[in-house]
């Protein structure tokens, strides 16, 4: 039977490979390093498989095509954008649980945009590349949440997704160890006027929520006060939800805050477990 051990919630802030020297070398590092302490947690936690919900930025999908959500079923590689300054290589996809989690949404009310070939960008790309590429015994499930651009995915919708694939992976007959990264956020302004703001004290509402195990919370904010709160990039907080929907009864534990300015985002890293 397969087993669901854990989760993470983090940013998939290009920048950090893009533009690597623009913070101080204390911010940077601490940075950094969180992401090193999750791949490190992923080993402790000898998990197989990682579902790694993110989100598109126009880079693969455009106005002609808007998918709510999707799920990467086959090949699949990243990042689709040469200045994030990663190599563009091909992902190892556990094609059988993929495929075992999209049937289950449709017989269970979740309709599923499916990728049988996709190139990814930065927002599962990076994570996959920082926690686990160079690991040879985790493979990766993307999962995509229309959470950037209207029309938006609901919360209460996330936490849903979130659930169906949690009842999947707990159908699945095989022996896999299980583990989920919700990326994104925390507040951040994509080419907005405030650009460069980091609300510290709305990231910190957010990883406290977290802390307590309380999704209901992050569940019941509205876009419009998200917006207003955290900027367009703080929107992202729905791939986190999502997560959450995933672990279930959850509570988090914070591994890393930075108010990264020159890096444009409250860079939040969280361990999250049933």
């Amino acid at each position: 039977m397969a087993e669901i051990v854990g989760g993470f919630l983090l940013p998939h802030d290009p920048l950090v490979t893009a533009d690597p020297d623009a913070p101080s070398k204390e911010q940077g590092d601490a940075v950094r390093n969180a992401f090193k302490h999750v791949a490190k947690r992923l080993e402790e936690l000898a998990v197989d498989t990682v579902i790694v919900v993110g989100d598109d930025h126009y880079t693969v999908f455009g106005p002609q095509c808007l998918p709510r959500c999707l799920i990467v079923i086959g090949d699949a590689a990243g990042p689709i954008e040469p200045w994030v300054r990663l190599p563009q290589e091909p992902f190892r996809i556990n094609q059988p649980l993929a495929e075992h989690i999209m049937q289950h949404g449709f017989d269970n009310g979740i309709d599923w945009a499916v990728a049988k070939s996709i190139t990814l960008d930065h927002s599962t790309s990076l994570p996959i590349h920082l926690c686990f590429q160079d690991k040879p015994g985790i493979s990766a499930i993307p999962v995509l949440i229309n959470s950037g651009v209207e029309p938006l995915i609901p919360n209460r919708r996330c936490y849903q997704i979130g659930q169906a694939m949690r009842e999947a992976v707990l159908a699945w007959d095989g022996p896999e160890r299980v583990a989920i990264i919700g990326t994104g956020g925390i507040s951040h302004w994509v080419g907005m006027k405030e650009m460069g703001r980091v609300n510290v004290e709305w990231d910190q509402m957010i990883m406290a929520a977290v802390e307590r195990g309380d999704a209901e919370a992050i569940i019941a904010l509205s876009d419009d006060e998200i917006i207003r709160e955290s900027g367009n990039g703080g929107l992202e907080i729905k791939n986190w939800i999502v997560a959450l929907g995933f672990v279930d009864r959850f509570r988090g534990e914070v591994i890393e805050y930075q108010a990264v300015h020159e890096w444009v985002t409250g860079c939040g890293f969280m361990e999250i477990a049933a």
